[in-house]
C-alpha cells in the first residue's frame, strides 16, 4: 500500500510538472522619460496571447501565458511609471495558465514582443508603453528649457535599464558610475552661462542608439558626448581613452571589443540590428560619405585632443590620442561625437576610483573644460563664445604663446599686444587677456 501511494505521488508530480511548461521567475520595470518596458523572465520562450479592455477605464492591457507558472510576488514589484497604475493577476483561461493584468493610466498602443535569450539574459517576453513615463530629472534640462545659440552639449550615459554595461570585480555596473558622471558634467556645463548641457538619459532605462544620436539632432546640438567605462578580459589594463568615429572596422584589439560590445548593448536592449544591415559597415548609413559627416568626423577628433589634454591632468590615459572604431552612436551626420572611456572598470583599482564622487567630478570637471576649450577656439556663430571680445587664460605648465594662439585661434603677436608683453617668456599662474580671433 505503501509503495502504491508513493508511486502515485511521484505520479501527481511529473503530470503538474508536464502541466506548467514554463515558469515566470522575474518581471522588471524600466521607466523612461517617454516610454515604460515591461520584461517577464521567463525559463523558456513564452506561449502567450494578449488583448486589450479600453472601453473604459481601468484601462487594461491583458497576457496569457500558457502552461506557465508564476513565481513572483507582484505585490514587492517596484514601479515608478506613470504609465503604469498597478500589475495584477487575473482569473487564468484554464488551471495550467497565468493571466497577467496590466491596469494603465490611458489606452496606451503596447507593443508585445518575445525577445530570446543571449550571453546575459534568458529567454524574455518584452512589453513597450509609448508615453511620457517620469518627471524630467531635475539636474537635466527639458528640450523646451534650451536656449537658443548656447552652446548645446548632449551627454549620453551609455548603457541602463536591462543593459549594465561591464560589470566589474565587486559587482559594479557601468552603468550606474557613467550615469553619475554624466549628470555631474551636466551640471557643471549648466553652470557656464555660455553652455548648456542636455542629458540623453536621466535614469536607469535603456536607450537604443540610433535614438541617442537622434535625440542629439533633433536638439541641434553642438556635441554628443557619449560617457563609457572600458573592460577587458583580463585585469591588467588601465587608463581612459577617447574614440572617435571611423569608416572601417577598428584595426585593434581594443576597438573590436567597444564595437562587439555596442552591438550586444543593442541586442540585450530588444532591438536586432542585424535587421537593419544594409551595407558594408551593417548599422552606419551611407551618409557616412557626405560632406556633412566628413566635417563632423573632423570637428570631433579635434575636440577629442582637448579632452584628452585635460584628462591627462586628473586621471591615467591609456591612450593619448584619439582612437577610432565603427561606432553607431557616434553616426550623426551632422552633430560632432565622441565616446569618453572614464577608465576600466575591469581593474580593481579603477573600479573603486570610479566609483568615488571626487574622481567622478575630477573627470566631468576635465571633459568639460576640454570642449570648452575647443568651442573658445572654434566658438559657433552666433553664441556667447563668439560675440565675446576677449578671452582669460591662466598659464599651464608646458604651453607657450605660439601653443596659446594656435588654440585660441589667434596670433603671437596678438596675444603679446593685448596684454603688453615684451618678451615670449610665460610663467606658470600667469594671467593673459586672450583677443578674439
Amino acid at each position: 500500500m505503501r509503495n502504491f501511494l508513493a508511486k502515485a505521488a511521484v505520479l501527481c508530480w511529473l503530470l503538474g510538472s508536464a502541466a506548467y511548461a514554463n515558469d515566470i521567475d522575474n518581471i522588471r520595470i524600466w521607466p523612461a522619460p517617454d516610454n515604460t518596458r515591461v520584461v517577464f523572465d521567463l525559463g523558456t520562450s513564452p506561449d502567450y496571447s494578449y488583448f486589450t479592455l479600453y472601453q473604459a477605464p481601468p484601462y487594461r492591457l491583458v497576457i496569457d501565458f500558457n502552461a506557465t507558472k508564476l513565481n513572483v510576488d507582484l505585490a514587492k514589484l517596484q514601479n515608478e511609471s506613470l504609465l503604469i497604475k498597478k500589475i495584477r493577476t487575473s482569473t487564468p483561461k484554464d488551471k495550467n495558465s497565468t493571466r497577467i493584468v496590466l491596469e494603465l493610466s490611458d489606452k496606451i498602443d503596447a507593443k508585445v514582443f518575445p525577445l530570446a535569450a543571449n550571453d546575459r539574459y534568458g529567454e524574455r517576453l518584452v512589453i513597450d508603453l509609448p508615453g511620457r513615463s517620469i518627471e524630467r530629472r531635475s539636474e537635466a534640462l527639458t528640450v523646451e528649457q534650451l536656449q537658443e545659440r548656447k552652446v548645446t552639449i548632449a551627454i549620453d550615459a551609455g548603457h541602463g535599464g536591462d543593459d549594465p554595461g561591464s560589470i566589474g570585480p565587486r559587482g559594479t555596473f557601468e552603468k550606474h558610475v557613467v550615469l553619475k558622471i554624466a549628470k555631474a558634467l551636466a551640471d557643471i556645463i549648466n553652470q557656464d552661462s555660455a553652455m548648456q548641457a542636455y542629458l540623453i538619459r536621466s535614469g536607469d532605462y535603456y536607450v537604443g542608439l540610433k535614438d541617442r544620436t537622434r535625440k542629439a539632432e533633433d536638439i541641434k546640438a553642438d556635441l554628443l558626448v557619449s560617457i563609457h567605462a572600458d573592460a577587458f578580459t583580463s585585469p591588467q589594463p588601465r587608463g581612459a581613452s577617447v574614440w572617435v568615429l571611423s569608416t572601417r572596422r577598428a584595426n585593434n584589439e581594443m576597438g573590436r571589443m567597444l564595437e562587439n560590445k555596442e552591438r550586444m548593448s543593442d541586442v540585450i536592449g530588444g532591438v536586432d540590428m542585424r535587421l537593419e544591415e544594409d551595407d558594408t559597415y551593417g548599422y552606419i548609413s551611407k551618409t557616412i560619405l557626405d560632406l556633412s559627416m566628413g566635417h563632423a568626423m573632423s570637428t570631433g577628433y579635434e575636440m577629442a585632443k582637448e579632452v584628452i589634454a585635460e584628462m591627462g591632468r586628473v586621471a591615467r590615459m591609456h591612450k593619448h590620442e584619439p582612437q577610432h572604431a565603427s561606432l553607431a552612436v557616434l553616426t550623426s551626420g551632422n552633430v560632432p561625437s565622441m565616446l569618453v572611456e572614464t577608465g576600466f572598470i575591469s581593474n580593481p583599482q579603477e573600479e573603486q576610483q570610479l566609483l568615488t564622487n571626487k574622481h567622478q567630478q575630477q573627470l566631468a570637471r576635465a571633459i568639460y573644460q576640454g570642449v570648452r576649450n575647443y568651442f573658445q577656439r572654434r566658438p559657433p556663430d552666433g553664441t556667447l563664445f563668439a560675440t565675446s571680445r576677449s578671452k582669460t587664460h591662466i598659464v599651464r605648465s608646458g604651453e607657450s604663446l605660439s601653443v596659446l594662439a594656435q588654440r585660441y585661434n589667434t596670433t603671437v603677436k596678438a596675444i603679446k599686444e593685448r596684454n603688453s608683453l615684451s618678451s615670449n617668456v610665460l610663467h606658470i599662474g600667469q594671467k593673459l587677456e586672450i583677443p578674439s580671433s
